[in-house]
């Protein structure tokens, strides 16, 4: 679908006409991921894309940075860098040259169909079978989590987690492989409720983002 509007700004020069002509297709509500230095994620929303970039939603402002990647939620990564922001809208412009084609269709790619997942390192207790155990956060979705934990688990055992920083979460465990476990929440995450909550384990800030998972609750 043809987008009329200039993703970005206007600039002078041989180059500018010819990025006011790209075209543009319209992505609404396309969750992704921006990794910034190969270390810290945060979740975003392409609004727009085209042969030379794209326009994005920001739940949080970016940190001073090197590198950014969006990542899809297939697994395919790109190198961009940021050129406008305009509130929590920012335009990125792809390093490389992409194929719009690939890039619109998320059928493919390492992870086909899969949620945007947060690599994040959080401890936290579980709770099964009575017990109270230590089990550790390797990535996070809206629907679900990656955990480490010593405890064998049970296929389809509901367990319930607590973070500090997180609200309680209840959860069934959907895979194994000793040590580690999928869980699948029992209440899925919004997106923009998860960015805002993951945002702070990527900074460091972990009192914001208990306040953060306090308004979940309110």
């Amino acid at each position: 679908m043809a987008h009329i509007d200039d993703q970005l700004p206007p600039q002078d020069g041989p180059d500018s006409a010819e990025q006011r002509t790209a075209p543009r297709f319209t992505l609404l509500i396309r969750a992704a991921k921006l990794i910034v230095d190969d270390e810290r994620e945060f979740l975003c929303v392409i609004r727009d894309a085209s042969i030379s970039g794209l326009k994005i939603r920001l739940f949080n402002p970016l940190p001073d940075h090197k590198s950014l990647r969006i990542e899809m939620s297939n697994g395919d990564r790109y190198a961009v860098e940021q050129v406008w922001a305009d509130g929590e809208y920012a335009g990125l412009q792809f390093l490389d040259e992409v194929g719009i084609e690939r890039l619109l269709d998320e059928s493919h790619g390492p992870f086909p169909k899969r949620q945007v997942r947060l690599r994040i390192r959080l401890d936290a207790v579980l709770h099964s079978g009575g017990e109270a155990v230590r089990v550790a956060f390797q990535d996070i979705s809206q629907q679900g989590a990656g955990i480490e934990c010593d405890k064998w688990l049970l296929m389809n055992e509901l367990v319930r987690v607590e973070t500090g920083v997180l609200p309680p979460i209840y959860a069934k465990v959907r895979w194994r492989s000793h040590p580690r476990y999928g869980l699948l929440f029992e209440q899925t995450f919004k997106l923009d409720e998860l960015a805002r909550i993951a945002a702070p384990l990527q900074t460091g800030d972990a009192q914001a983002s208990g306040r953060a998972a306090n308004s979940r609750t309110a």
